[in-house]
């Protein structure tokens, strides 16, 4: 099996939204909700942290309880690492929890199971089953050693080819054989309770060939969260250096060489707490689909959107009208990107980044959109929007 590194903390402030499953929980481990304003004067109910545990953010996305998660502050990019790994993190996660949806789909519709339910129409197994979590819970017991083994047929091929590729680094190969693991350590336990009662009936070798091929579909899918995690950091920065570049022009009117003036960790500072004066501050959320009030079709979607103030707002919607001479309402990133002054790290950067995003996307058949527009309450607002 795969080892892992040392469990760490991330110092980065979040908000959590709740969803009503979320909401539930909380309130019965008496932790008050709070009622806090979001991007665009959202009200919303959740929680707010100012450090976690990766791990536990993860559980709480996999047992359907988050629907949004935001940070905002005038400064970001000093977090640039924790930021990176929220959002590969968020990506991990719902990759996790859809695969477990698609593979618990696949077995209900197995001739297995639909042999079963024909022999046994007052005992059907379906989505509605439900099974006492406390008996659930000792039979898994139980049959450790059929789980295991059952896991270990199933990953034995990916174990053969990664062990043989020569140009793999043993971290990316542990790595790998991490993440196969991983996706099968995540499936319901409803789903492991019908393999170990089903092990040794015919066609059950049709299941484990499904949970093969969709694991590595899936593992193939993470390969996007790298790049999205890479693509969010450079629009921050981009907006963080709009709101700077506003400031300092009215901190330092008279001064030559403004951009240089940026790059002053003193006078960077004294910009930063000019900006959280006037509560200037980037915010960036996730809005993913969770809870059993969820739309239909919208599980596997995941929508990551960056908000910055009016007047960088409108600068931005003044370089898109100029470049499409179209509609500045709803415009593509690329366009975004484009607008950004010439020869800009950011923009050369952003461009690379949402290309291979795009060409990742199309390769592993997630849909990927993205556009950047004006809201109502007079923000720019850049949407990456996914389906999983």
């Amino acid at each position: 099996m795969a080892t892992v590194g040392k469990k760490r903390i991330l110092d980065l402030p979040i908000k959590l939204v709740l969803t009503q499953e979320g909401s539930t929980f909380f309130i019965k481990q008496n932790k008050k909700l709070l009622r806090f304003t979001l991007a665009g004067n959202v009200e919303e109910y959740g929680i707010s942290i100012d450090s976690f545990m990766p791990e536990n953010i993860q559980r709480l996305i996999l047992a359907n309880y988050i629907s949004k998660i935001e940070i905002s502050q005038a400064e970001l990019v000093s977090s640039r690492q924790e930021i990176m790994d929220l959002s590969k993190l968020i990506v991990f996660s719902l990759l996790y929890r859809q695969y477990d949806a698609f593979i618990f789909k696949q077995i209900l519709a197995s001739p297995v199971i639909k042999k079963w339910n024909r022999l046994n129409p007052t005992s059907i197994i379906d989505e509605k089953s439900h099974i006492n979590q406390q008996y659930l819970a000792d039979l898994l017991k139980k049959n450790e050693d059929i789980i295991y083994q059952t896991k270990k047929e199933i990953l034995e091929p990916l174990y053969t080819f990664i062990n043989k590729a020569t140009g793999m680094r043993a971290e990316d190969k542990n790595m790998k054989l991490f993440l196969g693991e991983k996706f099968l350590n995540n499936l319901r336990p409803f789903t492991w309770f019908i393999i170990t009662k089903f092990k040794n009936a015919p066609d059950f070798d049709l299941i484990v060939r499904t949970i093969r091929t969709s694991l590595n579909e899936y593992m193939d899918k993470t390969k996007i969260a790298e790049f999205t995690s890479l693509l969010l950091m450079e629009l921050i920065q981009s907006a963080e250096n709009m709101n700077m570049r506003n400031a300092a022009k009215v901190l330092f009117q008279h001064k030559e060489n403004l951009q240089e003036t940026l790059y002053d960790p003193k006078v960077r500072q004294l910009i930063i707490a000019e900006l959280k004066r006037k509560d200037e501050k980037v915010f960036v959320s996730w809005k993913i689909g969770g809870g059993s009030n969820t739309s239909i079709g919208t599980q596997g979607k995941m929508q990551i959107s960056l908000y910055n103030r009016a007047k960088s707002a409108e600068a931005v919607k003044e370089n898109l009208n100029d470049m499409k001479k179209a509609d500045v309402k709803r415009n593509s990133l690329i366009d975004f990107y484009k607008a950004q002054p010439e020869g800009s790290d950011v923009c050369s950067l952003g461009m690379y980044y949402i290309s291979y995003l795009i060409e990742q996307c199309e390769k592993v058949n997630v849909h990927f959109e993205s556009n950047a527009s004006k809201s109502a309450a007079d923000l720019t607002v850049v949407n990456l929007s996914f389906g999983f």
